[in-house]
């Protein structure tokens, strides 16, 4: 426990232990130990007795002193590592060596630890993987609020998303940059990560660990990290997968490639499949491969050929099915590509074109004279097909999902209301899956003039009606766009009705609050300033009070519905001020629930 101190010329317990054998007052020598061997500071003299009067042993008063001391250590060797000077290294190095010969002192490792170079943290952390779990945790948290951040901010549109960085961008992220740096050329250590990501995927579900696994590899790649990078059996698949996404798109070469690597799988390698299967299930590499399909499927209709006879488009379906089967191929623990069903590719994608067909005909009979013109109107109701694959099949789910939003991109206002209320019942609900919404709020800014027409916005036609769950897209949706008053008052309808039903939005009551607020400001009264505070109390039977402070509003009486209040478990006290002179009356009213 003592060991190194006497290298230090600092008396230890074996020396106290020789001085009280050897001696013959024991409280003497005991007092002129202490007055050798603690704190040399002329003024503590005559404190330490005061602190014996109040009963403080002295190891809890050394203790103290120690503890504060070790943290202004701390802070003062962090500062010359981030430091840029240039004897920052041999300051370091100078100060390890001074402590080395206390290293088997428990109270000294752990700042050892801390200060000792990476390459001594990376011999530490392969021995023990609890340790470099703990290091690792607080890292990959902050991946995963990073992207959620992307993709509820609500600075966006359709030139900017979340999938504009480039691959090369994105890893340069802190994250990415700080495990690569953890790893180094220790194989022992990235395996570790790659399992930690593994598991996390199959406790979680978040594809975003998939992505992290996949720049991870990508990120040793360009440093040229062979030792790692030459073993990573996945290695050259996510190398070429990454140059597609750079490009958001499979070529015919690299789609060979890819065949290829897939091809390549040998008997009693098929393991190797479950991290294929999690670098397809990046959202990046995903975004890609439906992007390909759809653009495959244009030039399909343009050739007059069918689906089934492409190869190329057979292998996006195929990498596509891989991906999606990454969660139940990690967790079932059986490496076996799922099978793609055929009726996807001889009944949905026909279904689907013949929804591209119809808009195109519609197009050109719009652009003929008039004289050349029949009666044909567009189209309302979709195949029965599409529908069918679209709730039961996951890959078609995905595919159609993506025509939508190429369909929102193109403006096509038609096709588009033709298209959203199919969303409404998908295959595990994709429709409300945060990357879609995402995608399909920042598309709908090229519309954001529609959302002023009752024909755009009607209830039966608008999906974002049928978003009520996804508040924070639905938020981001209220500032992209200028909606009509019959389209807040029945979208505040229906997500009452759910509100009623569950309790969807028991966590972001905050949320619920601004987005009812949001419906003053589209009435015929104008909003100068609004605030909400919640407060929270135990009683369910809890009121919503709003007071005007001005404005006329003799004539219109507003209701809190109740339901609103359950679920919120809180009081919503509002304040809105109006345009025009306050009446008394409206100076005292208040509405009870």
């Amino acid at each position: 426990m003592f060991a190194g101190l006497p290298e230090l010329g600092i008396s230890n317990g074996e020396d106290l232990k020789e001085t009280l054998t050897n001696c013959t007052e024991p409280l003497k020598a005991i007092d002129q130990f202490q007055t050798e061997n603690g704190i040399l500071l002329p003024t503590l003299q005559s404190a330490l007795p005061f602190l014996d009067l109040h009963g403080t042993p002295r190891l809890e008063f050394h203790q103290s002193v120690f503890d504060e001391l070790r943290d202004k250590l701390m802070e003062r060797v962090a500062t010359i590592a981030e430091g840029k000077d240039e004897e920052r290294y041999g300051k370091l190095e100078e100060l390890l060596e001074k402590s080395f010969p206390l290293v088997k002192m428990p109270s000294i490792q752990s700042f050892l630890f801390i200060v000792c170079a990476v390459e001594v943290k990376r011999q530490i952390w392969q021995d023990n993987q609890a340790l470099f779990g703990d290091e690792v945790s607080p890292l990959l948290k902050q991946y995963i609020v990073e992207k959620e951040a992307a993709l509820f901010s609500s600075d966006l549109s359709i030139l900017h998303n979340f999938f504009s960085p480039s691959p090369k961008a994105r890893r340069q992220g802190e994250v990415v940059l700080k495990l690569t740096q953890m790893i180094g050329k220790n194989v022992k250590l990235y395996d570790m990560v790659l399992q930690f990501l593994r598991t996390l995927f199959l406790r979680t579900r978040n594809v975003h660990y998939c992505t992290l696994r996949a720049e991870l590899l990508m990120s040793l790649h360009d440093l040229d990290i062979s030792e790692i990078c030459s073993v990573d059996p996945c290695h050259k698949f996510t190398w070429c997968l990454d140059a597609c996404i750079r490009e958001k798109f499979v070529d015919a070469k690299r789609a060979r490639e890819l065949q290829g690597f897939l091809d390549g799988v040998k008997k009693g390698q098929e393991q190797v499949l479950g991290d294929l299967s999690m670098i397809l299930c990046d959202p990046f590499a995903c975004n890609t491969l439906v992007l390909s399909t759809v653009r495959n499927l244009q030039e399909l209709l343009s050739q007059d050929a069918l689906p089934r006879d492409s190869p190329d488009l057979m292998l996006l379906l195929r990498m596509l099915s891989l991906g999606q089967g990454a969660w139940d191929m990690i967790d079932s623990q059986v490496f076996k590509e799922p099978r793609l069903e055929l009726e996807v590719v001889t009944r949905f994608l026909p279904a689907m074109l013949s929804v591209v067909v119809d808009d195109y005909t519609f197009t050109v009979e719009q652009k003929l004279p008039s004289e050349e013109k029949t009666s044909l109107t567009y189209p309302t109701a979709l195949p029965d097909a599409f529908n069918k694959y679209l709730q039961e099949n996951r890959v078609a789910c995905e595919i159609g999902l993506y025509y939508t939003l190429h369909i929102a991109k193109q403006r096509n206002k038609n096709a588009l209301q033709r298209l959203l209320p199919a969303l409404v019942e998908t295959h595990n609900e994709m429709a409300f899956g945060d990357i879609f919404l995402h995608l399909l709020t920042g598309h709908l800014t090229l519309l954001s003039d529609e959302f002023g027409t009752e024909e755009f916005c009607s209830a039966e036609n608008l999906i974002i009606i049928h978003f009520c769950k996804c508040i924070k897209h639905l938020k981001r949706t209220y500032h992209l766009h200028k909606y009509s008053d019959p389209l807040l008052s029945t979208l505040l309808k229906h997500l009452l009705v759910a509100i009623t039903a569950s309790s969807l939005l028991v966590y972001d009551a905050t949320s619920m609050a601004h987005l009812y607020l949001g419906s003053f400001s589209h009435s015929s009264l104008q909003i100068l300033s609004s605030s909400c505070q919640v407060r929270w109390g135990a009683s369910l039977h809890s009121y919503f009070q709003v007071r005007a402070l001005a404005g006329p509003l003799r004539d219109i009486q507003r209701f809190v519905p109740k339901p609103l209040l359950r679920c919120l478990c809180c009081v919503l006290w509002v304040v809105v001020l109006l345009e025009g002179e306050p009446s008394p009356l409206l100076r005292s009213s208040f509405l009870r629930s």
